[in-house]
């Protein structure tokens, strides 16, 4: 381990108080002895989401040395609220401690800049290491067998079973639904997430003919009774009367046949796409990372690929995958498809007259569509960090974290407008939004059967049926921003570091060129006139305009590092990456520096 001054963990306060501990309220006195790693997240991002399934095995296989504590720190205003963590918990299978922290307090004590974030302490109590970002679970298993071999060399460390308390488990037929789709039959059938399953109901939404899938997490093919499925969501019905699910922590697309119940994997190799892999080709052969969504459009299967900011698309009768859309950046920018930027695309329908494909892009709270010609465009929506309810001229309108649309026949979409807990509509003929039902529970998505629409209420884990209605519901307005606070630079010239250390036993790999990639730009474009773009260095010199005094800055890192033994032809590697959208201020007097560590401590 790299020598660092030591710096002493700050203690863990929360306003929101604790969950998953029986009641009882935890310091870090309490763990004193064990190794702890802070989980800093929020339930709405899909690379937090990552980094909990990466810890499961570090957490099962060092259950007596190690304690995981998450740490909730919200971006959008719904996930401050304490149930809507409560939920989350036990929707995303988190089966450590959680401190609620609606208002960033542990957060700003550690100084964390992105989501995810992991700190390492020593059972001493002192901060040895942080990870910003996802793939980090080799380097972590490395760093707690060192930890674990010095400490308890040292005798300060102290083994045995820790604060975790399992919650009661609820009853009921569907937990945390998140898609639904309507079978030629009138009835439906629902992506049961949290259960790991599908479930077949008849035309009244309530009764249940067959579940699919065992309800344990898993990757297997086979009849309904055997497969299995990890937290799947979205439902597309192919012409041939065949299911494509999204099975989304799997990285996979199934195929389901409700004919005879068989489910088989079409698509994705059940590992997760990292920078560099292929983004096209057999479609067994391809990995894919977080697919939430998808929809039959233009003759093919398309796919919101939540985990990496893109579309892709399935070719059934060629049994291939390509992106389609998305340059892996995360933000909001329209265009031809290769050039633009999506943020978690999480929900997607094809319009009345096909010709366009509507996407909820659920991080920048935006409905946008696609085009058969390839272009990208909004409808509703400002970026990362603005978001809302209020109705009326698109322009202006705001959502909040929609995770689904649906498509009605007179040519509007309706918008599951998530953290909302509403159903709005967006008209293209006039230009206006406005809000169709409240007083939803978390929808996450809605189909259309006859004159009603069935809403998917995921935390009140039910489908609603709603008559649509002919007016809109008066709503007051709200708007947000983030509540994350601005980083104050100083104007002229600002070093960019990206702080990255390789894993002990590992060393950066430059055989075959470059191991590690930045990528920076702004919002708005004006705010940097050097140092926006590409490049292989970690740090970078960027050179603020004159005039423009706050925005955003989008940085992207990766680096690649891998065993340091010249005895093995074929060194395991490991790829570590994050984006981070920092907001700054520039203000006489600011910083000159920004540091954002990748992996390690900032010297």
């Amino acid at each position: 381990m790299a020598s660092h001054a030591r710096v002493r963990a700050p203690e863990l306060i929360g306003k929101g108080g604790w969950l998953n501990t029986g009641g009882n309220a935890l310091t870090l006195a309490d763990l004193r002895g064990r190794i702890v790693i802070l989980d800093f997240w929020t339930f709405c991002c899909v690379n937090c989401l990552h980094v909990l399934d990466e810890l499961r095995e570090l957490e099962e296989k060092h259950r007596d040395t190690v304690v995981i504590i998450g740490v909730h720190s919200p971006k959008f205003v719904h996930e401050a609220e304490h149930q809507a963590v409560v939920d989350a918990v036990e929707r995303y299978g988190v089966h450590h401690p959680v401190l609620d922290d609606p208002e960033l307090a542990t957060w700003k004590q550690y100084a964390v800049r992105a989501w995810p974030t992991l700190v390492v302490i020593d059972p001493e109590g002192y901060v040895v290491a942080q990870h910003a970002g996802e793939g980090h679970a080799h380097a972590l298993a490395k760093l707690v067998e060192e930890l674990e071999a010095a400490h308890g060399a040292k005798g300060t460390l102290r083994r045995g079973d820790g604060p975790y308390v399992a919650p009661e488990p609820v009853a009921g037929d569907l937990r945390f639904p998140g898609k639904a789709l309507l079978l030629p039959d009138g009835g439906f059938l629902v992506s049961d997430s949290t259960r790991h399953q599908l479930v077949e109901l008849a035309a009244d939404g309530e009764t249940v003919v067959r579940r699919i899938g065992t309800g344990e997490r898993g990757l297997v093919d086979g009849p309904a009774g055997t497969a299995a499925f990890s937290e799947p969501q979205g439902l597309a019905l192919l012409p041939d009367g065949t299911v494509i699910v999204a099975d989304t922590v799997n990285h996979a697309l199934r195929a389901y046949d409700p004919a005879t119940g068989a489910v088989t994997t079409v698509a994705g190799t059940g590992k997760q796409w990292w920078q560099g892999s292929p983004t096209n080709g057999p479609a067994r052969e391809v990995d894919l990372s977080s697919p939430w969504d998808v929809a039959w459009f233009d003759g093919r299967v398309w796919i919101a690929m939540a985990g990496v900011h893109q579309l892709w698309t399935y070719d059934p009768a060629t049994a291939t995958v390509e992106v389609a859309a998305g340059t892996t950046n995360e933000g909001l920018v329209d265009g031809p498809a290769a050039e633009a930027w999506f943020a978690q695309p999480s929900g997607l329908a094809t319009s009345a007259d096909g010709e366009r494909l509507w996407l909820a892009d659920s991080e920048t709270s935006a409905l946008r569509w696609i085009d058969r010609e390839g272009t990208v465009r909004t409808a509703v929506g400002a970026g990362l960090f603005d978001f809302g309810h209020r109705d009326g001229d698109a322009a202006q309108a705001l959502l909040q974290h929609p995770l689904g649309v649906t498509a009605l026949p007179d040519g509007s979409v309706a918008v599951s407008d998530t953290y909302n807990h509403a159903l709005r509509r967006f008209d293209p003929a006039t230009g206006e939004v406005s809000t169709l039902a409240t007083d939803l529970r978390e929808p996450s998505d809605a189909v259309l059967a006859g004159e009603d629409i069935v809403v998917v209420e995921s935390a009140r884990h039910r489908l609603t049926r709603l008559r649509l209605p002919e007016e809109a519901v008066r709503v007051e307005s709200v708007a947000h921003r983030t509540q994350r606070e601005a980083t104050e630079i100083a104007p002229g010239t600002l070093l960019l570091d990206v702080v990255f250390q390789a894993p002990a036993g590992q060393k950066l790999d430059t055989r075959y060129g470059p191991s590690t990639r930045l990528l920076v730009s702004s919002t708005p474009p004006e705010l940097l006139t050097e140092g926006a773009g590409k490049g292989t260095d970690l740090s970078r010199e960027l050179r603020l305009a004159d005039g423009v005094t706050e925005g955003v800055l989008h940085v992207s890192a990766m680096a690649a590092s891998c065993d340091d033994d010249p005895e093995n032809e074929y060194p395991a590697c490991h790829v570590h990456q994050q984006d981070w959208g920092v907001p700054v201020r520039v203000i006489a007097g600011g910083a000159d520096r920004l540091p954002l560590v990748l992996a390690g401590l900032d010297a």
